[in-house]
């Protein structure tokens, strides 16, 4: 019994080591130009269509928001 444990503490050991040894270079620095570059790409994606279409992609949603904005208190 004491040599299963000793062995998944080594084991675990090891990976630890392995992992803090290891050079990949996936930081928060890579994570955030990511996520930055996902969201420029979106909205140049977003500008694109409105130019395409000219006009408004949700009619609805845009009168929706127009109404209650226009609200007269009736």
């Amino acid at each position: 019994m004491f040599k299963k444990i000793r062995s998944k503490f080594d084991s675990a050991v090891a990976t630890v080591k392995a992992t803090i040894a290891s050079k990949k270079a996936e930081g928060y620095v890579d994570s955030g130009v990511k996520i930055l570059i996902a969201v420029v790409i979106g909205a140049l994606l977003l500008a694109g269509l409105y130019a395409l279409f000219n006009g408004t992609i949700m009619p609805t949603v845009t009168q929706k928001i127009t109404g209650l904005f226009n609200y007269s208190g009736n």
